[in-house]
């Protein structure tokens, strides 16, 4: 038996799947960044009411922790975008394949994006990338397409 898929080409978006995809995620961004702000909030009051304010002196700063599992929870599950992403049809898909996003893999876009805004010149990469990926993504090896 012969693999009719390995002669299929991979890399293979469409060119309406990327168009206006870098002014819908940076509003995806700043709608996640609100929502992982709120349940960093509600956390952080669950945790000193529970402690009678003794959270405030032990527990580490919870935003990156609940970003790490918020996107990659969120991305590698069965609408593939985080509710930012899901409000302005957009979606994470492998760089590769296409496939579904594995945790790993949205995850670590996510620290990556996190780590980038230390260097915000490495944004500009989406702007000469021809699938208008970020550095971030591009190491993660994802792409972020919309949902068409």
């Amino acid at each position: 038996m012969s693999n009719v898929y390995a002669t299929t080409p991979t890399n293979v978006i469409r060119a309406d799947a990327l168009a206006g995809v870098r002014t819908r995620r940076v509003l995806a961004v700043c709608v996640d960044f609100v929502l992982v702000s709120l349940l960093v909030a509600a956390l952080w009051i669950v945790s000193i009411v529970l402690t009678f304010g003794l959270a405030l002196f032990f527990l580490p700063p919870l935003f990156p922790f609940v970003a790490f599992f918020y996107n990659g929870l969120t991305v590698s599950g069965r609408n593939m975008a985080t509710p930012g992403m899901r409000a302005l049809d957009l979606e994470m898909r492998m760089s590769a394949s296409g496939a579904r996003v594995p945790f790993i893999n949205a995850a670590v876009q996510a620290v990556l994006f996190y780590v980038s805004w230390c260097f915000p010149p490495v944004f500009l990469v989406s702007l000469v990338d021809a699938e208008k990926r970020c550095l971030h993504d591009i190491i993660a090896g994802v792409v972020v397409v919309r949902r068409l």
